[in-house]
């Protein structure tokens, strides 16, 4: 199964499933004597973690990462990193009934037709339980970007369902499970999603992600553009469905008289492009807006197919979030960090002298 690996010099390649006996990815690229621990991974990996509110689903998992190799008293070797994260919180009787059924919106009919077998237990390889490593990975870049470069990657809610969200203060978003701090609106989304609860729906979500302090020149000007790698880094996220850089949609009702960014001697007075011209990152931060789809298992019945092409009715009753834009936030990020440090590490070895 090839697609696996992200990144060029910063590169992560994952492995494991749902229902495996764990999850790992090895990182190359990561260069000596940087100061790492599992503790500078964790922190991260709790925000992600699956049973911290209950707004999120109850599957129990402690998350706890291990660093297998490169890192040798406390510091990075330049040597490839391993990372293990075991899985405890597994149930696969609970997908016992769907064993020869296609769950529509998931990847159970694509997987099945491609390859001819898979695995259906929680979705195996296409599980967002995946991407567990791809935040401890991440942990790894934005440590980097942040101690090397002073890059500060943060996300927020910016609206689930219809109930939308203002910008919140990031140094008081940590302790927030909703990451947001619209508190005359925290009432009215407990509201709702435990409405979505007892009727055993979801729904989708809207997510911003902004990269700040970015030092120009990142991206190359034609297939590797900085925006295109992100893009291709973030749709790689299961329930992300639409990406926005900058203005992104805005643009169609926008004239060319107010949609360009212009410029003075002390730098750009607006950021329509999110902080990249032409492929390549002018200094401004990165702002990203991602579509987040409404988790496809609920239990409200829907018509679908087996293996032997009969007609089924299906109703989901394994664990899943109402809503997964709670927990895709980090996972963002995670992913962004990827992309920002692997292109900082090739524009390191093509401009030198910069």
């Amino acid at each position: 199964m090839a697609g696996n690996s992200i990144g060029q010099l910063f590169r992560v390649t994952t492995f494991g499933e749902s229902h495996g006996i764990c999850i790992g990815a090895i990182v190359d690229g990561v260069p000596s004597g940087i100061d790492l621990c599992e503790k500078d991974l964790q922190y991260d990996l709790n925000r992600r973690r699956p049973g911290i509110s209950k707004f999120v689903t109850p599957r129990k998992e402690l998350d706890h990462v291990k660093i297998l190799s490169g890192v040798f008293k406390g510091k990075t070797t330049g040597t490839s990193i391993g990372l293990l994260i075991m899985n405890y919180g597994h149930n696969s009787n609970e997908y016992k009934y769907i064993e020869n059924i296609y769950r529509p919106g998931h990847a159970d009919f694509t997987y099945h037709k491609k390859y001819g077998y898979y695995d259906y237990r929680g979705g195996g390889r296409a599980s967002a339980r995946e991407t567990v490593v791809r935040v401890a990975a991440g942990a790894i870049a934005k440590k980097f970007l942040l101690n090397y470069y002073n890059i500060i990657i943060n996300g927020y809610l910016t609206q689930i369902g219809n109930i939308k969200f203002n910008a919140p203060n990031f140094l008081k978003i940590k302790n927030n499970k909703f990451y947001c701090l619209n508190k005359n609106k925290i009432y009215k989304l407990n509201k709702f999603l435990n409405m979505l609860k007892k009727s055993g729906n979801s729904v989708g979500a809207k997510v911003t992600i902004i990269a700040k302090n970015i030092p120009i020149g990142l991206g190359e000007p034609v297939f590797d553009k900085l925006n295109a790698d992100i893009a291709h880094a973030l749709m790689g996220i299961g329930a992300v469905k639409g990406i926005e850089i900058g203005d992104g949609f805005k643009f169609v009702s926008m004239l060319g008289s107010n949609s360009r960014d212009e410029m003075h001697h002390n730098g750009f007075i607006s950021n329509h492009a999110g902080g990249i011209l032409g492929g390549i990152s002018n200094g401004q931060p990165i702002i990203i807006n991602l579509a987040i789809k409404p988790t496809s298992s609920i239990k409200i019945p829907i018509k679908t197919i087996n293996h032997d092409n009969t007609n089924v009715n299906l109703s989901n009753h394994g664990r899943h979030d109402p809503c997964i834009g709670i927990r895709i936030i980090p996972v963002a990020e995670a992913m962004l960090a990827i992309v920002l440090m692997d292109h900082i590490l090739r524009q390191q070895t093509q401009c030198i002298n910069k």
